[in-house]
């Protein structure tokens, strides 16, 4: 039987940029911070192992590189988490430590491509799988690959389902859909957008999925960064803004923009049916009749062998 209560944290700190070592070991005392707190599920920021570039060209324009942004980019490289892989399991460690669900945002590393995604780690310790961002967004696009359809997942817990819509994935309407038909009761939503509004479309999302939201942002200053980062002239990078956020709209934490800052709620999970009474965007209020959605879990690789051993 699901359990009917949950105390969750959302942590809102910043890494160290570039360096994953010592990354890990921020992502171990905060994780132990929100265990303190009696928390049974942490969601940490997107990208906050190893680094989210902000303000970062990696020298590039329209027909040209520069071997300095070549060499950003191998450092961005280098400080990225290969999964599975040692910093997973050391994840897991973590998560088993502290009794809790840990989801967080990495910068993934595989072959000579680097995905933003989300890791699901489970209170055992387990790894329970990944979330790869489907559209990096602008300047994104230069440094991160695109994911695809096979990793939409949303996770079966004693707590109810629990997924991972990255940033500005957020605003596309259809992955809302296909997470609301999937079940998503924990919403978690690890970002980058520290802007005013985005408050604004944790609390529509959460009425309009009538689930749990938890949004994690990362507080970073100039010296969260190497001192030759070509970062912005100011010394706040990323203000914040996590939230919690309950089936009807209801702002439990947050938005929070004074500083690094574990937030923590207790969710009363009976309020989602509580909400799907009047409400159910995939269900009794949808209008299949009218309106349908296909989507494609499909596997996307450039190469596929055929009659290999283990191979399709």
């Amino acid at each position: 039987m699901a359990q009917s209560n949950l105390r969750a944290a959302v942590v809102q700190a910043a890494p160290v940029s570039f360096d994953l070592p010592r990354s890990v070991e921020r992502v171990r005392h905060w994780a132990a911070a929100a265990g303190r707190e009696k928390a049974k599920l942490a969601v940490f920021p997107e990208a906050f192992l190893s680094a989210y570039p902000r303000g970062q060209r990696f020298g590039a324009v329209v027909g040209n590189r520069t071997d300095e942004g070549r060499e950003w980019f191998r450092r961005y490289w280098e400080s990225a988490v290969d999964v599975p892989g040692p910093v997973v399991d050391t994840l897991g460690a973590i998560a088993l430590e502290n009794s809790l669900f840990l989801v967080i945002g990495v910068i993934e590393r595989e072959g000579g491509t680097l995905y933003c995604t989300v890791l699901f780690l489970a209170p055992d310790g387990s790894f329970l799988g990944k979330h790869r961002k489907v559209m990096p967004t602008a300047m994104e696009r230069l440094c991160w690959g695109y994911g695809d359809g096979s990793t939409l997942n949303v996770f079966d817990t004693e707590y109810g389902r629990l997924g991972a819509v990255i940033c500005w994935e957020n605003y596309m309407p259809l992955l809302r859909t296909a997470m609301y038909a999937k079940g998503i009761a924990l919403y978690c939503a690890p970002t980058a957008d520290h802007r005013d509004v985005w408050a604004a479309s944790m609390r529509h999302i959460a009425v309009e999925g009538r689930c749990f939201v938890l949004s994690a942002n990362q507080f970073t200053t100039r010296a969260d960064y190497p001192a030759d980062y070509p970062a912005e002239e100011k010394d706040c990078q990323c203000r914040g803004g996590s939230m919690i956020v309950d089936p009807f709209g209801k702002v439990l934490a947050g938005p929070h923009y004074e500083g690094e800052a574990l937030l923590t709620a207790d969710l009363d999970l009976r309020q989602i049916p509580r909400g799907k009474f009047d409400f159910d965007a995939v269900g009794h209020y949808a209008r299949p009749d009218i309106f349908r959605m296909e989507v494609d879990e499909s596997e996307r690789t450039a190469v596929r062998r055929r009659g290999a051993a283990g191979a399709p």
